[in-house]
């Protein structure tokens, strides 16, 4: 086995059957005494955890024991589970454990007001809400009127299901694993459905790639402060460690200030990155110890072009960017990890990288292909008979949406790109309405429809404007309504 492969495990290969937890259960067997999740020192004392990490053999257990429960609670397929959990590794022994009894995980944002919560848990028609101790308080206020069940992700016993449970798909790769709720360009956040197929093709990709990027086999220890209820966290991030039999390093949040001691302390080899973090990197004074580490890259996407070179020569690490959206998951993934990486000019890979076969167009508004070197919207499919192959599966309730996504078998991004002379894409802009904030999507009319229900607003417009920290910031245009 070389260091620029590793090797999928065949639980994870073979195309009829197999779970996330299917996977887990099997690097357990692999690589029993590794560790799979990490805790820094501070993270530990935050959270009040006396412990440093769970190996793979450690995890199997936590997990075989939860879905011991939610099995004898009458939980199984056909239903769905929310879960706010924060980054804790909680949040990955409920998902895994509900995975195993093939019951739909739901990932709650904890920054939710009462009424984005009450939303997600009626559109998801989750049955049941686990959520922290100290979470009670936002839970009921979100959950309530509803019939959604409540219960401490610390409680003794869960209360039963409400409904009996429907018999399993026989294709496990197919069945739910997860819905992840993501903005859009109108109304309120879309739910994308994300099966077993979808997890595995991060696994895939990721353990495909070479250069800068491979993965060692059990020798990866990934940081993340990327938060859970995200696909980077429990997607690329998770399951490129669970398929190379590595760690994923928990942070509850990004710490700048002690950004490097943590790596040091965790003998983390990578690390997963917003466009912000850098920038804020960057912005902190000079300090020994700052290239004392043993980070082989930093994967991401979003850095400011004039931050790419001049964090690699400070800092002695790789910003490798990438590109991908939850619709697509591992499956349309793109990475520049490979020379030429066109450092500071936004290159986002080739399509033609390692990993699940992908195709890929750039078209105009007319639909046709844009000229060489032209700017178009960037079209995704897998390669196949199947072009929706480990992509999500649709938007709950939202079969319109589904189909206008997918119009003439192409996944429509939305991005605009253009294709440089090596064949590798560079980002142009986006196409939605979509302002892109320290990372995160923030639909411009969902933020629209919030102000203009305040009584003294007639009239609002929300747009993106540039920032030299941020990226891009919110910027809302208010008319006043007449006295």
């Amino acid at each position: 086995m070389t260091a620029e492969q590793v090797a999928i495990p065949q639980e994870s290969q073979r195309a009829g059957v197999g779970s996330v937890y299917g996977l887990l259960r099997a690097q357990a067997e692999r690589f029993p005494a590794n560790d799979l999740f990490v805790l820094p020192a501070a993270v530990q004392a935050l959270w009040s955890i006396g412990r440093a990490g769970w190996t793979y053999a450690e995890t199997l257990d936590e997990v075989d024991t939860l879905a011991a429960r939610y099995r004898a609670a009458g939980y199984g397929p056909g239903h769905r589970v929310a879960l706010l959990m924060e980054n804790r590794p909680a949040h990955f022994f409920h998902w895994l454990a509900l995975n195993a009894i093939r019951v739909c995980a739901v990932p709650v944002n904890p920054d939710y007001t009462a009424d984005e919560l009450r939303y997600l848990l009626d559109h998801s028609d989750s049955c049941l809400f686990v959520h922290l101790p100290s979470r009670a308080a936002q839970a009921g206020e979100g959950a309530a009127g509803l019939a959604v069940r409540l219960v401490a992700s610390d409680a003794a016993a869960l209360p039963p299901a409400s409904s009996p449970a429907r018999h399993p798909p026989e294709d496990a790769t197919q069945a739910e694993c997860a819905l992840i709720y993501t903005s859009g360009t109108t109304g309120r956040p879309k739910g994308c459905l994300l099966s077993n197929a979808y997890f595995h093709g991060w696994s895939e990709w990721y353990c495909a790639q070479a250069g800068r990027i491979s993965l060692r086999e059990g020798q990866e220890r990934l940081m993340t402060p990327l938060p859970t209820f995200h696909v980077n966290a429990m997607g690329n991030s998770f399951m490129g460690m669970l398929a190379s039999g590595g760690a994923q390093i928990i942070i509850d949040r990004f710490h700048p200030r002690s950004w490097w001691e943590v790596a040091r302390e965790t003998r983390a080899t990578c690390f997963h990155y917003l466009g912000v973090m850098p920038a804020i990197l960057l912005a902190l004074p000079e300090a020994e110890g700052e290239r004392d580490h043993g980070l082989r890259f930093g994967m991401g996407g979003g850095v400011h072009p004039d931050h790419h070179a001049t964090f690699e020569a400070r800092f002695g690490v790789p910003l490798l960017e990438g590109w991908a959206m939850t619709e697509t998951g591992g499956a349309g993934i793109l990475c520049a990890a490979e020379e030429p990486r066109h450092v500071g000019a936004r290159c986002v890979g080739r399509p033609d990288r390692p990993g699940p076969p992908l195709e890929m167009r750039l078209v105009g508004d007319d639909g046709s292909d844009v000229a060489p070197a032209a700017p178009g919207e960037l079209l995704l499919r897998a390669s196949g008979p199947d072009p929706r192959h480990r992509f999500f599966s649709g938007y709950l309730k939202n079969e319109a949406a589904t189909e206008q996504v997918w119009a003439g078998g192409w996944l429509h991004t939305g991005d605009i790109m253009r294709r440089g002379d090596d064949g590798s894409l560079f980002f142009v802009d986006r196409k939605k309405n979509i302002i892109r904030r320290s990372g995160e999507n923030i639909a411009a009319v969902e933020v629209e429809a919030a102000i203009g229900t305040h009584p003294d607003v007639a009239q609002v417009a929300v747009v993106a404007v540039l920032d030299p920290l941020r990226g891009e910031e919110v910027l809302a245009v208010v008319v006043p309504r007449a006295p």
